[in-house]
């Protein structure tokens, strides 16, 4: 077996669908297995994966066991040569999966792989670089500095800005959300910590890797991560496991350093906890009172780009809906430029969904197109005719 494909996956039924989707489409002459632990979800995702077959192995936890403890009942369970962490709310390009083997395959010292992610807009997610937190580089990332100056290779280490974005480069950390892995690096330096829930485990296997003698690379292949649709960023849980993920990273990699360097970097982790949860509960507490006042946005338009028979499904889907929504009749054969040729029409001074009926456009036509005209106003959608939905970056539409 050349590849092992495992992914971890939480109340995220629809986003998994699309993933695999693109996954089945990227393996097609790969010798691959597909693993889908499910950490007992509540959205019928277990039975929702029945109709792959085969295709699809299936580990149906009893219980949440967190990010690293499913990866590794996975791991143990597989047997490719290379091993693929990937979230479920992903979707990947049809030759990216060819393009990252051949290069682990040419690059015998290369331990680990990260690629290009691209955020719903089309522009370059910075998590897909990351250097080594040391407790300088995360001063600097915490104060603010590397927001402040993030092309100075002092202040922006933390996101490695002083790499070019279309070269294959050495990296230091490789996000979870992609990460390529030789199994051979992980028998000699160990699977995922299972002491971290969720957040901090791919930090820390990377810098396994790379004390085991091994390489972590990054490879400019695109790949579309909605960045947090398996969490909830704004609930207190995610404040307390994200920074006790932070804490529990300084106390095995660097417990050695002095009393007087713990302390400060320790409360400086502390205090960044607390102020983001009084934040969280006084903005909770002002929408209770009513002191909070939102203009009422716009409605998104969304512009649905397709095949004849595809528009009229998410014609009937957008009435239903009462979604502000024009129709175009395309493939990516007849027009290369896709939502870019239609700007003009469906543009209406506020959010746009280009919406790809994905048997008329491949993910990585979709990809690219986003990526070479990333505009914050238009963020990816795409509609499947299988599942007849809609998925955007926050909702799912049938």
């Amino acid at each position: 077996m050349k590849l092992s494909i495992i992914i971890v996956s939480y109340n995220v039924k629809h986003y998994l669908h699309q993933c695999i989707d693109s996954l089945l489409k990227a393996v097609r002459n790969i010798d691959a297995e597909i693993c889908v632990i499910d950490n007992h979800s509540k959205d019928g995702t277990v039975e929702s994966l029945k109709h792959y077959g085969e295709n699809i192995k299936v580990i149906a936890s009893n219980h949440n066991n967190g990010f690293a403890k499913a990866n590794n009942m996975a791991i143990r369970q597989t047997t490719g040569e290379y091993v693929l962490l990937i979230n479920p709310d992903t979707f990947v390009g049809e030759d990216s999966i060819k393009q990252c083997i051949a290069f682990m395959d040419s690059h015998a010292n290369a331990g680990g792989l990260g690629v290009q992610m691209l955020k719903s807009d089309g522009g370059k997610a910075l998590e897909s670089r990351r250097g080594l937190p040391t407790p300088m580089t995360s001063f600097y990332k915490m104060c603010g500095l590397c927001a402040k100056y993030p092309a100075n290779k002092r202040f922006g280490k933390y996101y490695m800005c002083d790499m070019p974005w279309n070269e294959p480069g050495r990296i230091e950390i490789i996000s979870g959300a992609f990460c390529m892995l030789r199994r051979t690096a992980l028998n000699k330096t160990g699977l995922l910590d299972e002491d971290f829930f969720m957040y901090g485990e791919d930090i820390d296997l990377s810098y396994r890797l790379l004390k085991g003698g091994y390489e972590n690379w990054y490879l400019p292949v695109k790949i579309l991560h909605y960045k947090g649709e398996s969490t909830h960023k704004s609930s207190f849980r995610y404040v307390h496991v994200f920074y006790e993920a932070m804490l529990i990273f300084f106390r095995k990699h660097y417990g050695h350093l002095s009393f007087w360097l713990c302390i400060p970097i320790k409360m400086a982790i502390y205090v960044k906890a607390t102020l983001a949860l009084m934040k969280m509960m006084t903005e909770n507490i002002n929408k209770i009172l009513g002191f909070t006042y939102k203009r009422r946005k716009k409605s998104p338009r969304y512009m649905f780009i397709g095949s004849q028979k595809s528009l009229e499904a998410c014609h009937n889907i957008a009435y239903k809906n009462g979604l502000d929504a024009v129709f175009f009749k395309s493939d990516e054969n007849s027009n290369k430029e896709g939502h870019l040729k239609y700007m003009e029409q469906a543009a209406n001074g506020t959010l746009v969904y280009a919406v790809y009926d994905v048997s008329a456009y491949k993910y990585e036509t979709i990809l690219e197109i986003f990526s070479q005209n990333s505009n914050k106003n238009v963020l990816i959608g795409t509609y499947h005719p299988k599942y007849n939905i809609i998925i955007t970056d926050n909702e799912i539409i049938s």
